[in-house]
This record gives structure tokens, sequence and C-alpha cells, in this order.
């Protein structure tokens, strides 16, 4: 694992553009959010979710992973037509601690072993993530950094990141100890938005 630091509110972007370089040709990354840090890579990168399973133990379907884009009008392309309620909604709380779970389009399902009939999209407000993002060649698919072993252990703290994942992940961006809190999840798949899972953002 190379350990990356940066300023969380001022990120040097050649550093963001080098590890964006290795991420496009394949790596998986631990990076923070505006919740707890994740673990993620290319979308589009099919041995890198396999990967990522690997590295949490985890299932795909149990690893629950999202979509990270930069912006609404990104998002737009890996679902259908999006609700107009839902696209309001959306625009509300984004960039934010929350995730929106969408139907995914077919573009979106062809990267998973079983047909990923739903994803779920976030834009967290990080100034380290939103940099990384302007370099990549597509959004990032990620799922939060924890792991299971009778309860379950979420990750704030870079130390102990590199402490348990060291030979397991190829890069560690380091913006400080993050959130202990999770996003908060709202399920946009039927006809009303519904809340899976209280975190981090509140709703009015």
């Amino acid at each position: 694992m190379q350990r990356v630091f940066f300023h969380d509110k001022n990120p040097n972007k050649r550093d963001l553009r080098e590890v964006a370089d290795y991420i496009n040709k394949g790596a998986i990354v631990v990076f923070p959010t505006d919740t707890i840090y994740a673990l993620g890579c290319l979308m589009t990168n099919k041995p890198g979710i396999d990967r990522i399973c690997k590295v949490l133990n985890k299932k795909e379907k149990q690893a629950k992973m999202s979509i990270i884009c930069p912006n609404i009008s990104v998002i737009s392309q890996y679902t259908p037509q999006i609700d107009n309620d839902v696209f309001k909604t959306m625009k509300r709380y984004l960039p934010g601690p929350y995730t929106f779970i969408l139907n995914s389009n077919n573009y979106v399902q062809k990267f998973f072993k079983n047909s990923k009939e739903e994803i779920g999209v976030r834009i967290p407000d990080n100034k380290i993530l939103e940099g990384l993002l302007e370099f990549l060649d597509g959004p990032l698919i990620s799922t939060s950094l924890n792991v299971e072993d009778g309860t379950v252990k979420v990750y704030n703290n870079p130390d102990e990141i590199e402490e348990d994942f060291n030979h397991q992940v190829d890069f560690l961006l380091d913006g400080g100890i993050g959130d202990i809190a999770e996003s908060t999840v709202l399920d946009c798949t039927g006809d009303e938005i519904t809340i899976l899972r209280e975190g981090k953002g509140k709703i009015d």
C-alpha cells in the first residue's frame, strides 16, 4: 500500500492526478468521504470489484456498492430517466452524506456478476474525492470500509487502515481522521422515496 497524504481542504492536484492514473489502470484505493473511509476502484474495473469483495470478505451483493459521481448530470448516464421528485431531492441534498438507491441501466449491470438492477449513487462533500474524480476515466464504484466479525467495525483512522489493509490495497489517500457515521440511505426505486437508514445526513 502506498499512503499519500492530502490537505482536506486544498489537496495537491499533482498527487491526485498521479493516483488517478493508477486507478485508471486498475488500482484499488481507500479514500476519505464525508462519512467513513471507503474502498473503491473505477466502475468499469471488474477485477477491481472482485478484489474489493475479497479484501472485505464479502460477496458482491453484501458489499452494497455505490457509484461515486462528480455531479447529478453524470448520474443520469447510469440510470433510467430519473423521476422529477427524485431529481429535486437529489439537488437539495447533494453533495452530502446521502446514498440514493436508484434503478440501474444495462450499462451498469454488465459490470456485476449478478445483474444489478439497483445501484446506490453518492456525491460526497469531500475536496479530496472531488479533485480525484476530475482525473478519472469514469465514476468510482465503492463501498464503506468496514468488516464484520461478530460486530461491524468501521474505519475512520488512516493509521488503523494502513495497519489492517497494508498488503491488500494499492493506495490509501490520507485526509486525516474521518467521521464514524455512515451515510443516510434513501430508496428511490418505488413510487415514493423511503428512508432505509438514518445516518449522518439529516432529513427534513
